[in-house]
């Protein structure tokens, strides 16, 4: 019960090989916060196993530790949710700009192209 509830990240605990490791140190992770939170509150062995995490992240376990815990309490999966984000809204003024200059410009390329080449060929 204690460990599910560290969670979150001010408060990020994870479970390795039946030891339990204390992670709040997210901004820090090469792989970002999000890679920490989504292994909470589930057996996180095959999640670090998976990475091949280098012999100093590992020695770094060390510092880390909390204490053991009997893994066959805690689930193997959870479903991760994202963190809610606010929902963007994308102007369709300068969508129709864009896809207007998309169609645009490859035309006015060509028409170049063709009046270079009509005004620089010469007479036979």
């Amino acid at each position: 019960a204690e460990f599910s509830q560290h969670n979150n990240a001010k408060d990020c605990w994870l479970l390795i090989g039946g030891k339990v490791y204390n992670v709040t140190f997210l901004e820090d992770h090469p792989g970002g916060d999000e890679v920490l939170l989504s292994a909470t509150g589930k057996d996180a062995t095959d999640d670090f196993e998976d990475v091949g995490h280098s012999s100093s992240a590992r020695a770094m376990l060390d510092e880390l530790y909390v204490g053991d815990i009997d893994a066959s309490t805690i689930p193997t999966k959870t479903k991760y949710t994202p963190p809610n984000q606010p929902h963007y809204e994308q102007d369709k003024t300068s969508e129709f700009v864009v896809k207007l200059f998309q169609f645009l410009v490859p035309l006015l390329i060509l028409g170049l192209a063709l009046g270079i080449r009509f005004y620089t060929k010469s007479p036979a």
